[in-house]
């Protein structure tokens, strides 16, 4: 702790945001002076956050109480000293600490996706492995927008003018909203946080960020980070920055297209390659542990019914999990790379993902690839899009049943974090159904 309380004394830090990550990767948590932080050593969360839902709903009583003290006891959240943040949109010096969550005798809580993800990793460490991610965060620019019920808007540029059509890769178009990426990386680099590239994406107003390769649990602490700091950098600029999978119609979706690759612990060196640069066995399992597996963790790549609105025909989202030589409509893709930065881009993940549970999700199907010596389907030539052998549930439900029916998913992952995820997704999705939608009021109002 004395190494958190000198950052803190050297900063000049006056307030703490003390966070964790909820199953939906909203930061919930604990505003506190840094006298009380500092004496504290932590703070104490209600076990239940980690059943709420998007809707700040709870799951049903019999699920809730199989899983958590019936007396609704709290939970013990310790400060992680390598995943402390400045927050430079705040007005006052203020830094935000992610925590772990443990119960009173000091089990990690299986239900956090932080534990969850750290769960995986421990897995790759017995082997002598270490795993190295690097996601790619699509998401969208838009108008200000007050009423839900209205469909997004492009917002005005530095132009005074809307964005129009598809501007893939424009840097003019990227430009309109210059002072608002400004802040973006001002802010990110004073929060040490990885990001590298910036790219106009294929939709209108949709952007990409790219983050530099790492250890997989810092990574994801960036992405939850750094979420958070692009929405507020749009609020400022008086736009709104959405991370939602699919939140225009007739506009391609945004995804969180995820590279992975792992070395050796003791060496460093790529297993994914032998000593002659060609493809190992083991990257070829690790590939066939994907393609196997991903059917059955969906929900946790793609966790909320507007997810899967990506997967719809004739978008540019692959819904298979082939896999293929630089070839984008695979699931699976294998860019083009030395031996020792061979790695896999597993497209599917949205950008509404929770990074704690996608990568740890991502991570698991791989790993188990390796560990059962699981045999890839051939690559692809050409276009995967039609292909049909190696398809995906295309809805919540269905791919919620499948989660909910894998053995080997409850037997890695845990059957609390199992019965508490499936649980709390299902509770969305039944809220969700009790929207009457704008498609309904136009098409059937007056015709049935």
């Amino acid at each position: 702790m004395k190494d958190l309380e000198s950052w803190l004394q050297e900063h000049n830090i006056t307030e703490i945001e003390c966070v964790v990550s909820d199953i939906n990767g909203i930061a919930r948590g604990k505003i506190a002076p840094v006298s009380k932080f500092i004496a504290e050593k932590g703070m104490r969360l209600p076990e239940s956050i980690l059943l709420q839902t998007v809707t700040g709903d709870y799951v049903d009583d019999d699920v809730y109480y199989s899983l958590l003290d019936p007396a609704d006891i709290d939970m013990i959240c310790h400060p992680d000293p390598d995943a402390i943040f400045l927050i430079p949109w705040a007005q006052e010096p203020t830094a935000q600490v992610i925590h772990d969550c443990y119960d009173r005798v000091g089990n990690p809580i299986d239900l956090s996706p932080r534990n969850l993800l750290k769960r995986v990793l421990r897995l790759y460490e017995e082997q002598g492995w270490k795993p190295i991610v690097s996601p790619e965060m699509e998401f969208y620019l838009t108008k200000r927008c007050e009423d839900p019920d209205l469909p997004l808007q492009p917002p005005i540029g530095r132009s005074g003018r809307q964005e129009t059509g598809r501007q893939s890769f424009s840097i003019d178009a990227a430009n309109e909203f210059d002072p608002l990426f400004e802040d973006m990386y001002d802010w990110c680099e004073a929060q040490g946080l990885e990001i590298d590239t910036l790219i106009h994406e294929e939709g209108t107003a949709q952007m990409e960020i790219n983050f530099r390769h790492g250890d997989p649990l810092a990574i994801a602490d960036h992405v939850f980070v750094f979420k958070r700091t692009m929405r507020e950098a749009a609020l400022k600029h008086n736009v709104a920055a959405t991370f939602m999978a699919k939140p225009i119609s007739n506009e391609p979706g945004s995804a969180m297209h995820l590279h992975q690759s792992v070395v050796d612990l003791k060496t460093g060196k790529s297993v994914f390659s032998n000593e002659d640069g060609s493809m190992s066995q083991l990257f070829l399992h690790h590939i066939g542990g994907l393609q196997k597996y991903i059917p059955e963790v969906l929900p946790l790549l793609a966790p909320n019914v507007n997810s899967f609105r990506r997967f719809l025909p004739d978008t540019s989202a692959p819904v298979n999990v082939e896999w293929g030589l630089e070839n984008r409509t695979c699931g699976l893709r294998v860019p083009d790379s030395d031996a020792q930065n061979r790695r896999v881009e597993n497209r599917l993940p949205g950008a509404d993902a929770n990074a704690y549970l996608a990568i740890a999700a991502s991570l698991l199907c791989g790993y188990l690839g390796m560990i059962k010596k699981t045999n890839p389907s051939a690559p692809v030539q050409g276009r995967a899009y039609e292909r049909r052998n190696l398809r995906l549930p295309i809805t919540i439900e269905a791919a919620l049943e499948r989660m909910e029916n894998c053995k080997i998913v409850e037997e890695y992952l845990g059957s609390h974090f199992v019965q508490g995820y499936i649980a709390v997704k299902r509770v969305e999705h039944e809220n969700f159904k009790q929207v009457i939608s704008s498609w309904e009021r136009e098409f059937l109002l007056l015709s049935v």
